[in-house]
């Protein structure tokens, strides 16, 4: 009984070393090695044949195949996602440096408003404590989903909090890493809208 006890909290832990929240020392990105992020990781998932449409008919990618619950405890299905590029954010509540791209990821949010998707993705904590992230960041004006399971972050191959995955509108990825303070992510939008 005791050892079901202490095993989260040393995953738990041991999660933490690994993925350094606040720090981007020891971990190079692939604008920090001179590689594209697609080359520095596969692809969080391809996009495969329609499973159905989307928003608007849009085909729907696998990538966007799947439902979650936001933090406000309504339902969520990817597949309203299809068929605009889309912004997946993951975070951790408790991570400083999430906290410090909040503003601008919040800001690519409204100035694209109705042409890219953007969405966040908690994890790594209790509901209660996204739910207080999303309202001390002000960054309710966009979805945020509550992945205290990991469902979401395992499905694109996620291993640490402060990491974005940008998809096409075809649902291919075409960028995934860490953007310290959301610096960039402006840009990589624009490059899919203009």
């Amino acid at each position: 009984m005791r050892a079901r006890t202490l095993l989260p909290a040393i995953l738990a832990a041991a999660l933490l070393t690994l993925t350094g929240c606040g720090s981007s020392e020891g971990a190079a990105s692939a604008s920090d090695t001179g590689a594209s992020a697609t080359e520095a990781s596969p692809p969080a998932q391809p996009p495969a044949a329609s499973n159905g449409s989307g928003a608007d008919g849009a085909k729907v990618p696998e990538a966007l195949n799947f439902t979650a619950t936001t933090v406000d405890g309504k339902p969520f299905d990817a597949k309203t996602l299809a068929g605009k590029p889309t912004v997946l954010w993951f975070w951790a509540p408790w991570c400083p440096t999430c906290k410090g791209q909040a503003a601008e990821t919040a800001k690519v949010a409204t100035d694209n408003a109705g042409k890219v998707n953007v969405v966040g993705v908690a994890g790594l904590d209790k509901n209660a404590a996204m739910h207080d992230f999303v309202a001390d960041t002000d960054t309710g004006s966009f979805p945020h989903l509550s992945d205290e399971k990991g469902e979401v972050w395992k499905r694109f191959e996620i291993t640490q909090q402060s990491h974005y995955v940008i998809l096409d509108k075809t649902g291919e990825t075409v960028y995934e890493g860490v953007l310290p303070g959301g610096k960039g992510l402006a840009d990589k939008v624009a490059g899919l809208t203009g």
